[in-house]
């Protein structure tokens, strides 16, 4: 790939990082904090480009200029193809083919008084199993999730948290009983209303803790502008 063809990819990379940064696909990739260093990214690889032509026009008039094979710019098709095709973020499959990713948090914040108390996945997760559900009994609780189901047909809640980007994404898990639909599908967003169970179970993959929630109301909801969780990892 000659130098014109070098500095056209890095100019549409850079654009689809520019392009991503500043609607919600990046979201998809990295997590919410990393979005600077994305726009970053997408300027320097522009400049990189615009640097590159510019020294490559210059030469041109001193040398002969010999053309690359065309079938080079189907290097430009992946690039592309992140512009058109917006990837769905990880779910189900993923979920059921990882172990729960809670941890001990280091202390629980106090929750505000009245109700209904919204919390995340982690946030119950974490406090139902590590602070035997003390801020949690008596609650009315709000919980967002989609839906996972093991081999045995067991329904769960999840939301999958990152370190840094998809590619660490990891799953914490709630398990539902009590008043739930009749039928749940794999990857459907639930808002859950329900309460504290003391009851728990283990992860079928690692054998990690799972708490289970006393469903007494569930209703489908779109997929989150941010589907992944950063809460219990920050």
């Amino acid at each position: 790939m000659n130098r014109t063809a070098q500095s056209a990819l890095l100019f549409l990379l850079g654009a689809t990082l520019l392009h991503a940064a500043t609607t919600d696909l990046y979201l998809r990739y990295v997590k919410a904090g990393l979005r600077p260093l994305v726009l970053l990214a997408g300027v320097v690889l522009i400049a990189t480009a615009a640097a590159t032509l510019w020294y490559e026009r210059r030469r041109a008039g001193a040398r002969q200029h010999h053309h690359e094979p065309r079938v080079s710019w189907l290097l430009t098709l992946p690039v592309l193809a992140l512009i058109l095709v917006s990837p769905p973020a990880l779910g189900s499959y993923s979920a059921s083919h990882t172990g729960t990713a809670l941890t001990k948090p280091f202390g629980f914040a106090d929750l505000p008084a009245g109700g209904p108390l919204r919390l995340g996945v982690a946030d119950y997760a974490g406090r139902a199993v590590y602070d035997d559900g003390r801020s949690l009994r008596d609650r009315e609780l709000k919980i967002t999730g989609f839906v996972t189901l093991d081999r045995a047909g067991t329904p769960y809640l999840v939301r999958m948290g990152l370190n840094c980007c998809a590619a660490d994404a990891q799953p914490v898990k709630i398990a539902l009983t009590g008043n739930l639909p009749p039928v749940l599908s794999p990857d459907t967003w639930l808002e859950i209303s329900g309460r504290y169970s003391p009851r728990r179970t283990e992860d079928p993959v690692n054998d990690g803790p799972i708490p289970y929630l006393e469903v007494t109301r569930a209703k489908p909801v779109p997929t989150p502008h941010d589907p992944y969780d950063e809460t219990w990892n920050t």
